[in-house]
Order: structure tokens, then sequence, then C-alpha cells
């Protein structure tokens, strides 16, 4: 498919494969970075940590942590825009074709972040959205860009979606998880999609797509790399603290 057509399977079913975008060698330096923050051989300051859960499950991870030390563990390390080897992958120039086919004019981002999933399990990622008042913006962001840096098949915990479920919006103003309840009414799980991965493809998911991701039984790690792309002009909305000031990327 070209780019448009990637686009276009996007913009109605909320996922679309871009194929394998990153080389050998990109790749290689996208992992020995991860594994140097994450052992802290790299350390940048203002990087947001958390750790797997120690049971593998959600609802027990433990918030406000941040860094517990070097570990090949945490599940989620966010603000990787200030790493410049994650930087040059999410500024590459087939990421700017689709991103300002979808935001156009000045490009911002509010959040590039690497998820992993370690050997030993990693931690489920139950349905959820990419939205909502929590995310505390002036307006919502759509467009997600994913890239694989490990083979993420069924078995590791690759991503699953709701096909179309974008085009109903919200779940609930808040946005993040949605409840069990809304789950159930919705009968997703005779609707589930499995977007199995190999090391260097890239999908495109829309930021209110229904998606999760399960624990890892493949022994190996899984770990990818997402950046949410928006307009440049997007604005944080918090009150009780300073507003985020949103960098800019795509820049010549």
């Amino acid at each position: 498919m070209t780019e448009e057509d990637v686009v276009a399977h996007w913009r109605e079913h909320g996922w679309a494969r871009l194929g394998r975008v990153a080389s050998d060698v990109e790749l290689e330096a996208l992992r020995a970075r991860a594994d140097d923050i994450m052992l802290g051989r790299v350390v940048h300051e203002g990087l947001f940590f958390q750790h797997d859960s120690p049971t593998g499950r959600y609802v027990d991870l433990r918030f406000g942590e941040g860094w517990v030390g070097p570990s090949d563990a945490y599940r989620k390390i966010e603000k990787l825009e200030r790493d410049p080897v994650f930087r040059a992958w999410l500024e590459n120039p087939v990421f700017e074709r689709v991103v300002r086919a979808v935001v156009g004019g000045e490009v911002a981002i509010y959040r590039s972040t690497l998820f992993g999933k370690s050997a030993r399990g990693g931690t489920d990622l139950p349905w959820h959205q990419d939205g909502g008042s929590f995310w505390g913006l002036d307006r919502a962001p759509e467009l997600q860009i994913w890239t694989a840096l490990d083979d993420a098949p069924v078995e590791a915990g690759c991503v699953e979606v709701v096909d179309g479920s974008h085009r109903a919006g919200l779940a609930t103003e808040l946005g993040g998880t949605i409840p069990a309840d809304a789950v159930a009414r919705a009968g997703v799980e005779e609707r589930t999609l499995a977007l199995p991965a190999k090391a260097g493809e890239v999908l495109l998911i829309h930021n209110h797509l229904w998606h999760r991701s399960g624990n890892n039984a493949s022994g190996r790690p899984r770990r990818a790399f997402t950046v949410s792309y928006m307009p440049a002009s997007t604005r944080c909305t918090r009150k009780r603290r300073a507003p985020r000031e949103f960098v800019r990327v795509f820049q010549r």
C-alpha cells in the first residue's frame, strides 16, 4: 500500500500497518539505547519511569516510584525526545510524511514512550484509549506511531484492538482505562483483533481506538516505541501546575 492508502486505512479502522521502516542498524541502535537507559548507563534529566508490577497485573502497578535502579523490567519510559537516538527516530522522513498528511502545518508531540515487556512476563495493559480530560489538552490528539523494537508475536503480548472503535469517541470523559461494564456491553472479546509485528515494523494507531496488550510469554523482551503527534498549536489546559510546553518536531 502507498502511504496515502495506509493513512486512509487508519482513518477508517483506527489502525494501519506502515510496514517495516527500521533497518537492522537502526533497530540495534534503538535497542542498545533502551538497554542503556533502563540500566542507568545513559541518564537524561526528567525522564519518567514506571516499573513492572510485582505480579504482572496492571492493577498492582506502583505509582510515583519513578527510577528504582538498574532494571530490564521498566514497563514505561516517557520523554524520550530528550534522547538523541530516540529523537532522531521519531523525526525520520517516513514518519514526517505520514504525520503531515494527518496533522498538517507545524507539529508537536504529546509524548514519546518506550513500552516494555520483560522476558519474565511484563505487565498486562487492559483496554484503554489514549486521551480524555486526564491528558489536559484543548483538543484531542489522533495519531500515534508505534515501532516494534523486538518481535511482538501474540504470545509476547502484541497489540490487540477493537477495529473501528475510535469512531464512537471516548468511552468516558476522563479517558484512559475503559470501565469493565463498558467493555462487557461492547462485547469486545468477539471483536478483538491481534496485531502481531516483527521487529522494525510500524503501526499507526488512533488515540481513541480501544487497544490492549497481555503479558509476555515468549521468554524474550518485547519492547516498542510509540509517539503521539499533534498540531503544535495544541495547548495544555491544566490549572494546578504550570501548563506544559510541547516539543516541536520536523523543524528544518
